[in-house]
C-alpha cells in the first residue's frame, strides 16, 4: 500500500487525499492551522462554469469537473455520512441590456455544442425562482449546469470520508520540504504560492483577498444569481451566501466596509434579501497563480514532492478532477496534467 502525506486542509488537498485512499492509498492530511483555515473556509461554493465561447483546455478541464461533481460528492457523502451541501440547481443571470442580449447568442450556442442537453443555457422571460433579480430588459439567461457546494460542509464531509478509509488528519502541525520520506503532496495556497516564489526565484502567485457574507433566507431550492460581478447563492440549510470581493492590495484579512457594500449591492440586484439577517462574516485570501490557472506537478527541485495549488475562485469546482489527475500521477506514475496547468 502506497502512503502518501497530504499538505493542507483545505478542498485541493482534502480531495486530492479522498480521491487517492478511495483508490487504496494509506494517506495523512497535516494542517497547519486547522481544517478549512484558508481560502476554502468561506460561504459562496458557486460551481459555475466559463464561458463556453473561445473554448480551450481550461475550460474543457472545468466542464469535466463540474460534470464529475455529482458522483464525487455523492461518494464523499455515502462514505463519511456527512452531507457536502451540493447540488446542481442552476444559475440566473440578469440581461443588462438587448446589445448583451444579442451577444449572449453566440454563448448559447457555445453551450449547446458543448455542455449536456439536459444543462443548456437560454433567455427566458419567466425565470422560476423566488430570488428573482431585478432585469432591465426583463431577460435572464439562465443555465443548467452551474451547481453548489457548502464549502464549510463539503470540507466536513471529506474529513469524514477519508477517516472511513483509516485516514489520518493532524491540525496544529507545520512542515517544509524534506521533513517526511515519500510521497507529500503540498496544497498550502496563498502560503504555498509564496513559498514557491521563493523557492524557484521567481514569481509563481500571490493571494487575493476575498470578503463573503452568509444571511439567513430559506430558499433551499432557488437557482443561484450572478449579477454585477456577485454570486448570490442558496444553500440548503435555509442560508444564502453573497460574494465576494477581489481586493489585490490589502494590509490585513479582516473583515471591512467593503463587505457591507457588497451586502448592499445584493439587496438592490435581488429585494427579496432586503430584510434578511446577516449571520455570519468572512475574510481570506485566495491563492491565485501568476498563470491563472491551477498548478499541479512535481515540485521541481524537490524529489518526491508535489504541488496542487491555485485554485482561486474555481478551486471547488476543479477539485473532482484535479484529485483525479493528481492520484493517477502520485499512485500510478501517469501524467494526465493539461500543459497549462503544469508547474515548471
Amino acid at each position: 500500500m502506497t502512503s502518501v502525506t497530504i499538505v493542507g486542509g483545505g478542498i485541493l488537498g482534502l480531495s486530492c487525499a479522498w480521491e487517492m485512499a478511495r483508490c487504496g492509498a494509506e494517506v495523512t492530511v497535516i494542517e497547519a492551522d486547522r481544517i478549512g483555515a484558508g481560502s476554502s473556509g468561506g460561504h459562496v461554493g458557486a460551481l459555475a462554469p466559463h464561458a463556453p465561447e473561445n473554448w480551450n483546455p481550461k475550460k474543457a478541464f472545468q466542464l469535466d469537473s463540474l460534470l464529475a461533481g455529482e458522483d464525487f460528492w455523492a461518494g464523499v457523502a455515502t462514505a463519511g455520512g456527512v452531507s457536502p451541501g451540493y447540488a446542481r440547481t442552476g444559475r440566473l443571470q440578469p440581461v443588462p441590456d438587448m446589445a448583451t442580449a444579442e451577444r449572449l447568442r453566440e454563448r448559447i450556442a457555445g453551450a449547446a455544442g458543448r455542455w449536456p442537453a439536459t444543462m443548456q443555457m437560454r433567455l427566458t422571460q419567466h425565470p422560476d425562482s423566488p430570488l428573482r433579480p431585478e432585469s432591465p430588459t426583463g431577460l435572464w439567461l439562465e443555465d443548467g449546469l452551474t451547481a453548489r457546494i457548502a464549502p464549510r460542509a463539503a470540507l466536513a464531509a471529506l474529513v469524514a470520508a477519508i477517516r472511513s478509509t483509516g485516514g489520518q488528519l493532524i491540525e496544529g502541525q507545520r512542515l517544509h520540504p524534506g521533513d517526511i520520506a515519500g510521497p507529500v503532496l503540498w496544497a498550502t495556497g496563498t502560503p504555498g504560492l509564496l513559498a514557491l516564489s521563493q523557492d524557484l526565484n521567481r514569481n509563481i502567485g500571490k493571494g487575493v483577498k476575498g470578503q463573503s457574507a452568509l444571511l439567513r433566507f430559506d430558499a433551499p431550492n432557488a437557482p443561484q444569481l450572478f449579477a454585477d460581478a456577485l454570486h448570490i447563492v442558496p444553500h440548503a440549510d435555509g442560508t444564502i451566501a453573497i460574494g465576494s470581493t477581489s481586493e489585490n492590495s490589502f494590509t490585513d484579512l479582516s473583515v471591512d466596509d467593503q463587505l457591507d457594500q457588497i451586502v448592499a449591492r445584493a439587496r438592490l440586484i435581488c429585494p427579496a434579501l432586503g430584510n434578511a439577517p446577516v449571520i455570519d462574516r468572512w475574510a481570506g485570501a485566495r491563492p491565485r497563480a501568476k498563470s491563472r490557472a491551477p498548478l499541479l506537478g512535481a515540485w521541481p527541485g524537490h524529489d518526491g514532492n508535489f504541488v496542487v495549488n491555485g485554485g482561486f475562485k474555481i478551486g471547488f469546482g476543479m477539485a473532482p478532477k484535479i484529485a483525479q489527475v493528481m492520484a493517477d500521477l502520485i499512485l500510478k506514475g501517469q501524467d494526465k496534467i493539461p500543459e497549462e496547468f503544469r508547474l515548471r
